[in-house]
C-alpha cells in the first residue's frame, strides 16, 4: 500500500504562483510512476503532469511551460510548481502513484483557487 498526502493549495491571484507537495509513504519501493491530476467543479478529473520514465516528464498542453513537476527522492516527495496561474486552473489537485502491478493510489486532494 502507498499513502499520498498533498499540501500547498490555496487562493492566489491570476498570474501568481503556488507549489504543491505530495509526500509518499508505505510501499514506496513499489511505485512505478507518479503524477498530478486535477478536477474542476462539474468536470472530469484530468491529467496534468507526470514522471513518465525515470526522470522524464510529460505535461498536459494546457499547463506546459507554466507548470513544473519535480521530486526529492530523499523526502519521498513530488512537487508541482505552478506559475502564471489562470482562473481556469482552479480545481482540486490530486497526487497519483501507480505501482508495478498497475494499482493506482490517490491523495485526498488540495484545493487551488485562482481569482481573476
Amino acid at each position: 500500500q502507498v499513502q499520498l498526502v498533498e499540501s500547498g493549495g490555496g487562493l492566489v491571484q491570476a498570474g501568481g504562483s503556488l507549489r504543491l507537495s505530495c509526500a509518499a509513504s508505505g510501499s514506496i519501493f513499489s511505485i512505478n510512476t507518479m503524477g498530478w491530476y486535477r478536477q474542476a467543479p462539474g468536470k472530469q478529473r484530468e491529467w496534468v503532469a507526470r514522471f513518465s520514465s525515470g526522470s522524464d516528464t510529460d505535461y498536459a498542453v494546457s499547463v506546459k511551460g507554466r507548470f513544473t513537476i519535480s521530486r526529492l527522492d530523499a523526502k519521498n516527495t513530488v512537487y508541482l510548481r505552478m506559475s502564471s496561474l489562470k482562473p481556469e486552473d482552479t480545481a482540486v489537485y490530486y497526487c497519483n502513484a501507480v505501482d508495478r502491478d498497475d494499482r493506482a493510489y490517490w491523495g485526498q486532494g488540495t484545493q487551488v483557487t485562482v481569482s481573476s
